[in-house]
């Protein structure tokens, strides 16, 4: 009844246009896989960006596809891939994976918290977040399309580092993405789907700068500045009325910030700040709105900041 539930989704949004008829032997080899995505009203319909919906190919090996991650998590396959989109505002609480992740936004910004900090996902960056890695994980002022590609242990890139780290996401590894959300779980070891997933792995590099990552503290007081600061970016207070208020001398916490987040109060401000307003950025605010939002009293000032910490202007980094 899969044609059904697709037609009444067609004529509900006027944006998804009829199935096409599934053949007997798809429809009768994928039952399971069809039946999970369409079992819960709360699951979205997967789509795949690479190639457009009236693409008879792309409906059977969309609707084929899980969204559920412990599907991927336990497919006995060295990589596999998997689409799913979130509304804005929609949190995923703390969680770990039994395999590695390569988390990447096609279109939004997801921000992924762990226990080290604050990271960010646009388009431009991945992230690779290995095997045990506690973290939750939020998006912000827009929806986002997210494409995770699931690693088995025994199969890292090589050199994968054991924290998280930012990938560089060059044009050939989005587009071997998005091609690979739409393979199916279940793909045959030795064929092109695998060698197309198999390139994935090739074609990750390692970025050597992190600027998309805001370290938080471990010193209690120092946490919960930094979790205030995240809160209200706009917020002026200096270290002095910081040190007055969680019981410290500025001078301690000064020396807190340089040992435990490797920058002085002021940077760490100053990022935390680009931090919040990327998602804004992205969602098509005018910058002038976020940097006066952000506590900066011209846009020429804040665009000089966001130049400075991210090597682009707000205008040449969301073109």
């Amino acid at each position: 009844h899969v044609e059904k539930r697709c037609s009444r989704t067609n004529e509900r949004s006027g944006s998804v246009p009829p199935c096409p008829q599934i053949p007997t032997q798809v429809r009768h080899k994928s039952r399971t896989s069809i039946l999970r995505v369409y079992s819960s009203s709360s699951t979205p319909l997967v789509r795949n960006v690479n190639r457009p919906l009236n693409d008879r190919n792309t409906w059977i090996s969309v609707l084929a596809k899980s969204v559920d991650r412990r599907d991927y998590e336990s497919a006995d396959r060295p990589i596999v891939v998997m689409a799913k989109d979130y509304p804005a505002g929609h949190v995923v609480p703390r969680h770990t994976h039994a395999c590695g992740q390569l988390i990447y936004a096609v279109s939004g910004i997801m921000e992924v918290r762990t226990d080290s900090g604050l990271w960010l996902v646009p388009p431009q960056r991945a992230l690779w977040m290995p095997a045990g890695i506690a973290h939750a994980m939020r998006t912000r002022s827009s929806p986002v399309a997210l494409r995770t590609a699931y690693v088995r242990v025994n199969r890292y890139p090589a050199d994968a580092p054991e924290q998280p780290s930012a990938v560089q996401v060059s044009s050939l590894l989005r587009e071997l993405i998005l091609r690979a959300a739409a393979i199916a779980l279940d793909y045959p070891e030795d064929s092109r789907d695998s060698r197309i997933l198999g390139l994935i792995l090739e074609e990750i590099t390692w970025s050597p700068e992190q600027r998309l990552h805001l370290p938080t503290g471990r010193d209690r007081r120092l946490a919960a500045i930094c979790e205030a600061i995240l809160a209200h970016p706009q917020d002026n207070r200096t270290l002095d009325d910081w040190a007055s208020q969680h019981g410290a001398t500025a001078r301690t916490l000064s020396r807190l910030f340089t040992a435990e987040l490797g920058v002085p109060f002021r940077v760490w401000r100053q990022q935390a700040r680009v931090m919040a307003a990327l998602p804004r950025l992205a969602a098509g605010e005018p910058v002038t709105v976020v940097a006066l939002e952000m506590g900066y009293d011209t846009p020429g000032a804040f665009s000089s900041m966001f130049k400075r910490l991210l090597g682009e202007s707000p205008s040449r980094y969301f073109p």
